[in-house]
């Protein structure tokens, strides 16, 4: 029996929208790169999600939270849509190129 993962109906369908979208095309081959240095210059690790949205790596490769901030359209999510945009992040950063993931292994670490 394969793991299949249970659906919850977003609330917030244009801020969830856009924040899944800008973390779409953060994650592109052409940026992630970029984003990783931005992180990397920062001192925040990849996998806490908080700190990524505090740090301003977001708004800075990303058009579209140039009159946003990525933080303040997650607040107004609610927790249910919150988890489900954490959850897209976290798989989106495990696909990331596996050459890549070595150049910037200190973000990849849990401690």
């Amino acid at each position: 029996m394969a793991f299949e993962q249970a659906t919850i109906k977003v609330a917030k369908e244009k801020e969830f929208g856009e924040l899944k979208s800008a973390l779409a095309r953060i994650f592109a081959p052409e940026v992630v790169d970029r984003f990783l240095k931005g992180l990397q210059s920062r001192g925040v690790r990849i996998r806490d999600f908080d700190l990524v949205l505090n740090s301003g790596v977001l708004e800075k490769l990303d058009d579209g939270f140039a009159s946003s901030q990525a933080r303040k359209v997650y607040e107004v999510l609610p927790t249910s849509d919150q988890a489900q945009i954490r959850e897209f992040y976290l798989s989106k950063i495990e696909e990331v190129d596996a050459a890549l993931r070595a150049k910037y292994q200190k973000l990849y670490r849990y401690y």
